[in-house]
């Protein structure tokens, strides 16, 4: 799988992952309050790296 953007709980700016997002050029946005209560497995999300922000686009589905 590739992954079109990054969204994490903790970190900043020189997180590994941001720097990873950075190269790869995908949108990442760190420090997400209880990100991994909040999100699923299988659930489509569109992540603005500018705003800092992600919107859930679908719930996951039953798979």
């Amino acid at each position: 799988m590739a992954a079109g953007g990054l969204v994490t709980e903790v970190g900043g700016m020189m997180i590994h992952g941001s720097v990873v997002a950075r190269e790869y050029s995908i949108p990442a946005v760190v420090g997400v309050h209880q990100a991994t209560l909040r999100l699923n497995n299988g659930q489509r999300i569109r992540v603005d790296g500018t705003a800092g922000k992600f919107v859930v686009l679908e719930e996951a589905s039953d798979i």
